[in-house]
Order: C-alpha cells, then structure tokens, then sequence
C-alpha cells in the first residue's frame, strides 16, 4: 500500500505529541525532526521536505497553536493542510476540447506503464462522463507495442487505431483524423518511450505534439521510480511542457515519495493514479484525501465512490431495507462478499476507513476458493434453511456437507462467520454502506490468515 510505511512513522510522532498534553515550542521541532526523517525516508525530494518542515514549524510554533485547549491536534491538521497543498489542494480534471475530438497524447518512459494506463484512462472517461474514446498506436519500437494495445482495447472494448510501424507522426494525425470522421470525442495516443531520456524520444514527441496540437500532454510516470520519478517529469516538462501526472504502480510503493514530491517541483498537477494491476482499477488523484489517508484519517469519499462504481445500487437499497427489518440471511451474505470481491483488496478498503488498521491486513483479498466453497454449502441448503439457519442440527448440516462436498466442520465455520456478520449489521444498520463494510475483519486470506469466512 502507498505511504503506508509514512503513514505508520507520523502516527508514531503524533501519538507522542498528544501523549504530552501542553505542547512547548521544543517539542513542534522535535516532532518536526522526526516528521523531516520520515519524509526522507519516504523517497521525498530533500528540497521539498526542507521546505514543507519549514513552513509547518512556522505555523505550528504560532502562540495561537501552543496555548490552545488541543495543541497536538492541531499540530496535526496543520500537517494535513500543509500535506494537501504539497500534492495540490484540489483534484485537476483532464482538459476537454471546446470543439471534439480532445486528443490527450500520453508520454513516458518505457516501463512506466503507458499503454496499459491510457486504456485504463480511456474507458474511465467512458464509463464516468460518456465519451467516446479511440486508442491510437504511435510506438512503433517496442516490439509488441501495437499488439498490447490492441490486446487492452479489446478487453475494454474500445477501438484501437493503428497503421503499423510507419512514420508515428503521421499516425497521430491520421489517428486524430479518423476519429473525427467516426465520433470518437477523446483521442488517446500511445507514444514511444525509451529507457532512459534522449534527444531522439524529445525530438519525435515534440514533431507529434507540433502535429496534432494536443489539447492535454499527460506524463505517465512510474511511482516505483521514486526521487527518479521527479528528474523525469522534470525533463519531459522542460521539453514539452506537460499538463499533468498520471502516477502508475501506487499500490507498488510503500513509499510514496513521488506523489508528494512531483507536483512541488514541477508545478504540474497529478491528475489520476493507477492503484493495480486491473484495467478498472485508476482513480482521479484528490491531494486532500490522499492527505488524509497518509495521516491515517481514512478516505470515505472515495470509498464511496468506488462502492458506487462497484456495486449494485438497487441491490443494495433492498439490503439497506432488509437490516432496517433485520432480515439478514444467508443469501444476502454471500451476497455481500461477491460485492465486496468485486471492490478489490481488503487492505486497500480498510486503508479508507478512519481508524483501521491497514497493514492488519495487508495482502489480505477475497479468497476466490473459499469463496466458491461458501456458494455450495449455501446453495446445499434448503430455501428455509437459508432464511433461518437456526433450523440447522446435525443431521442437516451432514447433508449440506455431503451436498458441498465440504466437512461439517466447514458448514459450522460459516455459520459462525455469518452470526458475527449478523451482530455488526444489525449495530450498523442505519446506511448501506457500514452493512457493507461491518463484516470485513477476519474474511480475507493473508499471511498466518485462513481464509475468507475462516476457511
């Protein structure tokens, strides 16, 4: 998880500032030392972290802040604003074309992950605002380069226009060309990218930039990289001048230096993010919430949205209605985690919910296994036996076994689990949201972990 090595260093610095009550003015930069050494180690620029200590200790040592009721919380929330203004106070949207098609001409080094991303890209702006995109293949060198963005643009069924390996300024304009004939509103283009920086990669970017007159140069940038990952976007914005981040292999870093040090030196925006390796799994970056989750405050608005994105709205209204009933049943458990799979890891999750412990389940997911033996021993059951499985004897749980190909020690464990799911639903049942998240803790697979439901 990003920053997660961060997020545990600062809660250890602000846990021992609360535990002082009154604050002095040598404990803020005490604090501040360890605060400086976290970032450091983090992979943040030292320039940017220099200057980030500086102006929170300014502020922080303020009369104002040591002389009031809760010192360190404020301490606290001038770490976040100052945090928030680093990666740039608010989320910067793609720019759209006044007249179609917007042509978004995506750059990189190789490896960094830009066909796989701008696909990604490309059927958000689908999904999330209706556009009609078309990939265009402009890298011409790396073998397989056009076939792999063919590959992703089946998959996300979305067209891919390529004209082989010649001259990739000439497909960009053909690319762009098509898609005006064809009503593709958003044009993609994948150009070549190198292994390190050169005159030749700047040279053909900056004839295809001059070509198409792209309406966004978007910067797809490796988080992995690193302090690297700032020299490259420094360069590709002293060549090109770029408009913005796209920040892939977030999920890769447990650092994540990159995300806090690029927009402070290059003073472009970090626009989306790439959070794993599924092709639906990229958000738009949003620095006051990322803030919030490096300072272990969560990210429920981004939960929300990915719930909303993942799950059935009408499905889980009629959950919301049945917790008001208090009608939980076996049915609506498996449910639940068939829903709750489709939303990713549970570390991820839990990393956006205000005090939960992420690293607790760090590498914990949906047990795909497990989750097919739940689906059997439930199906095992009789449509009653489902709606009230206190009905269940022995007897009848060796015929769910039997009919699962399961153990009844397995029928048991289940039934465990959904008694535990059952207690925190009908004490969170007032939003569909808590129904879907109160059962989370012990139900992924992880190191030392059985599986989901306790297999």
């Amino acid at each position: 998880m990003a920053f997660e090595s961060l997020s545990e260093k600062l809660g250890a610095v602000f846990k021992k500032l609360r535990g002082k009550g009154r604050l002095h003015e040598a404990d803020v930069k005490e604090a501040m030392r360890e605060v400086r050494l976290a970032l450091l180690e983090a992979d943040v620029s030292y320039k940017v972290v220099k200057d980030f200590i500086k102006t929170v200790t300014e502020r922080a040592v303020g009369k104002e802040v040591l002389e009031s009721l809760t010192p360190a919380q404020m301490v606290i929330k001038i770490v976040n604003e100052e945090l928030t203004n680093l990666m740039g106070t608010t989320n910067a949207k793609l720019t759209i074309a006044s007249k179609p098609p917007t042509v978004v001409m995506l750059v990189g080094l190789q490896g960094s992950g830009k066909t796989t991303n701008g696909a990604k890209l490309a059927a958000y702006m689908r999904k999330q605002f209706g556009k009609r995109p078309l990939l265009v293949a402009c890298d011409i060198y790396r073998p397989a380069a056009i076939k792999q963005l063919e590959t992703v643009g089946a998959q996300l069924d979305i067209p891919v226009f390529q004209m082989g390996t010649i001259n990739p300024v000439d497909i960009a304009k053909a690319g762009v060309e098509h898609a005006k004939k064809h009503g593709n509103d958003m044009v993609f283009l994948d150009t070549a990218g190198r292994l390190h920086i050169d005159e030749a990669l700047m040279d053909e970017l900056k004839q295809i930039k001059s070509a198409v007159n792209p309406t966004e140069i978007l910067l797809v940038v490796d988080a992995m990289t690193g302090q690297d990952a700032v020299n490259v976007a420094t360069a590709f914005n002293d060549a090109l001048g770029i408009d913005g981040v796209l920040l892939t292999k977030l999920d890769g870093d447990a650092r994540g230096g990159a995300a806090l040090s690029v927009r402070a030196v290059t003073g472009k925006p970090i626009k989306f993010v790439g959070t794993g390796e599924k092709l639906d799994q990229i958000e738009p970056f949003h620095p006051d919430r990322m803030a919030s989750r490096i300072l272990g405050m969560g990210d429920i608005l981004t939960l929300i949205e990915k719930a909303e994105r993942s799950l059935d709205e009408k499905k889980a209204l009629e959950m919301a209605e049945k917790l008001a009933k208090n009608r939980f049943t076996l049915t609506d458990y498996l449910e639940q985690m068939n829903q709750l799979k489709s939303m990713g890891s549970l570390s991820d999750i839990a990393g956006m919910l205000p005090g939960i412990d992420a690293k607790a389940l760090a590498g914990a997911a949906i047990d795909d296994k497990a989750l097919a033996r739940t689906e059997a021993i439930i199906l095992s059951m009789t449509p009653e036996e489902r709606e009230n499985p206190s009905i269940l004897n022995s007897s009848r749980k060796k015929r769910i076994a039997a009919g699962s190909g399961t153990q009844v020690v397995d029928v048991n464990r289940l039934l465990k689990s959904f008694e535990m799911m059952q207690q925190l639903t009908k004490s969170m049942s007032k939003g569909r949201m808590p129904a879907m998240f109160g059962g989370m803790k012990g139900f992924g697979k992880g190191k030392g972990r059985k599986g989901l439901f306790g297999f």
